[in-house]
């Protein structure tokens, strides 16, 4: 199954896409380091990668860890995953939405629980999260990374990306995470030095501003949707992120991205939290 076949959302990233342009090139390294730094948490540890996508980041981790479960929805995405990636210790699953079916394990079943850029996509969060601490065993972590909304959009300004949601603060995740159980050990941030993360800046405030017509607080969801749809068939339909290409030298590269306390301005909320 070729890349091309996850253009529907444009959001289950490969890693042969992302690849055509600067700007492009900084989101794959975004998603990248957010598994190269879990799988330094998650070293000999029982994994679960809670929304896997086409099963990369998985891979990533499955050689430090003691073992790697990835789950998605999409049935494609798993298939996917499967024909791509292949450890004795790395396998894949298709679930059911939380909403509809818990997850297919028991509970106290995993070390590590992995969400990244997921929550934004679910109808029910704390439904999402309560699945993720049963799973968990007492003491265990979950690593939650989604878009930071203040770096995105206006205030209550509706998600200019189609397929989110909702987009969260620091402190809306935070605060999420904590009803849910969980205690909430560190929230950080991803960034960039300031002309590598400006591409991403840049882009963002193009959209928000693009998009606002659609996303205005209290935009109906159709509404929304229809908008976002034309918007994006305006802007030619697809982005060249959704085309594979050759990796190219931009300048800059995965040493850049920075995990912490203090990155700013910061593109993702980081949540580390314990069962």
């Amino acid at each position: 199954m070729a890349a091309e076949d996850y253009e529907a959302t444009s959001e289950r990233m490969t890693e042969d896409s992302y690849q055509s342009s600067a700007g492009d090139h900084l989101i794959y390294l975004l998603h990248v380091a957010t598994y190269d730094w879990a799988a330094k948490q998650a070293a000999g540890a029982r994994v679960l990668d809670y929304g896997t996508g086409t099963g990369y980041g998985a891979a990533r981790m499955a050689p430090s860890a003691a073992s790697v479960v990835g789950v998605d929805v999409s049935e494609d995405a798993v298939r996917y995953a499967r024909g791509r990636y292949s450890a004795d210790n790395l396998s894949f699953e298709r679930i059911a939405p939380v909403e509809e079916t818990p997850l297919p394990f028991p509970d106290d079943s995993f070390d590590v629980v992995t969400s990244f850029q997921v929550i934004e996509h679910v109808p029910s969060a704390p439904a999402y999260l309560a699945e993720a601490r049963r799973v968990l065993k007492p003491g265990g972590t979950l690593l939650c990374v989604t878009p930071d909304r203040a770096t995105r959009l206006f205030p209550k300004q509706r998600p200019w990306n189609v397929w989110h949601l909702h987009e969260f603060t620091p402190e809306e995740l935070t605060g999420l995470v904590s009803a849910a159980g969980f205690d909430v050990q560190e929230t950080l941030g991803m960034s960039a030095p300031a002309d590598v993360i400006a591409l991403e800046i840049n882009r963002c405030r193009k959209l928000r501003i693009a998009a606002y017509p659609f996303t205005f607080p209290g935009a109906p969801e159709a509404w929304r949707t229809r908008g976002l749809h034309a918007l994006k068939k305006l802007d030619g339909a697809a982005s060249a992120a959704t085309s594979p290409s050759a990796p190219q030298d931009f300048g800059f590269g995965l040493d850049d991205i920075e995990i912490s306390a203090t990155a700013a301005p910061s593109v993702n909320v980081v949540v580390v939290a314990r069962a």
